[in-house]
């Protein structure tokens, strides 16, 4: 009797791990990163799609990066679930003779369990994080809109298990024109209306009832006067407005209007989405799944 109950025990506690190997959540997962598109510059600008898909499914504005809180180190921690520390990429271009990544990242631990990957980028230094055999499809575009596109042109026949897509220029009009300035506001709504674009080839292929999207972003950024008087939007370091980023789960399993109220790290992304695909989660990964966010 003691054995026996010993064994349920066991039972009991592995199948309550919250993150245990083999069960699978979605058949996809679709990670959307809004580049400098902080809590607060999202939510203070018009944005129908991302708006409501915060309001349908489980968010949070006030979730954060890393720092420093600047493009390519945070969509590294994003898509390795590991801190600078580890994953060692402290740059912010591309430079072609530092390689690549030398810790895993979500595509190469969902390779290994025979998942299909993708990569639609609105910059080149995401090479960086392409290990060897570990992307399927990776598309470097220009706008979120040309990059939405190719994505609706590539989706019915890729049909990818774990896909990453990332729209650039609210970073770029934000660097040139600054937070709030009507270029940003332009650049949100561009991006905003590449979401749609997303949402709807994901159900003209017949994948939505089976697909969860994150959608998030690298950093923030804190209004900045230049010497010359013009304005520009810097960012990296550990103010809310820099590290404060969105989170939001909507799909398939997801809890419906749901406000997350457990802290949220960048890490936690990279957990989240393998482990909706059945993929373990290593030890080594600083994240771990939102699972609060699901039912």
């Amino acid at each position: 009797m003691v054995a026996l109950m010993a064994v349920l025990l066991l039972a009991g506690l592995l199948g309550n791990s919250s993150w245990a190997a083999g069960t699978r959540r979605a058949q996809h997962v679709f990670i959307i990163s809004f580049d400098q598109g902080g809590g607060d510059i999202i939510r203070s600008q018009p944005a129908p799609e991302f708006k409501k898909m915060f309001a349908d499914g489980a968010a949070t504005w006030r979730a954060y990066t890393i720092v420093p809180s600047i493009t390519l180190p945070s969509h590294t921690s994003m898509l390795t679930g590991v801190g600078i520390q580890e994953h060692q990429i402290d740059w912010n271009d591309y430079q072609p003779d530092r390689g690549v990544v030398q810790v895993p990242t979500i595509f190469s631990l969902a390779k290994k369990q025979g998942l299909s990957t993708a990569m639609f980028v609105g910059k080149e230094k995401f090479k960086h994080l392409v290990l060897p055999n570990s992307v399927d499809t990776f598309f470097v575009g220009g706008s979120s809109g040309e990059i939405a596109a190719e994505f609706a042109k590539q989706i019915g026949k890729l049909k990818p298990d774990l896909c990453f897509i990332h729209f650039a220029e609210i970073d770029g009009t934000g660097h040139k024109y600054g937070v709030g300035s009507p270029e940003q506001v332009k650049a949100v709504a561009d991006c905003d209306a590449a979401l749609t674009v997303i949402r709807n080839a994901v159900k003209k292929a017949g994948l939505e009832d089976s697909s969860v999207f994150i959608l998030t972003a690298d950093h923030g950024a804190h209004p900045n006067i230049n010497k010359d008087g013009t304005l520009s939007s810097p960012h990296g370091n550990s103010k809310h407005s820099d590290v404060d980023i969105p989170w939001v789960a909507w799909g398939k399993g997801v809890k419906k209007n749901f406000a997350i109220s457990a802290p949220v790290l960048t890490y936690d992304t990279a957990a989240t989405a393998i482990w909706l695909l059945g993929v373990p989660v290593p030890e080594s990964f600083w994240g771990k799944p939102v699972v609060s966010a699901f039912e």
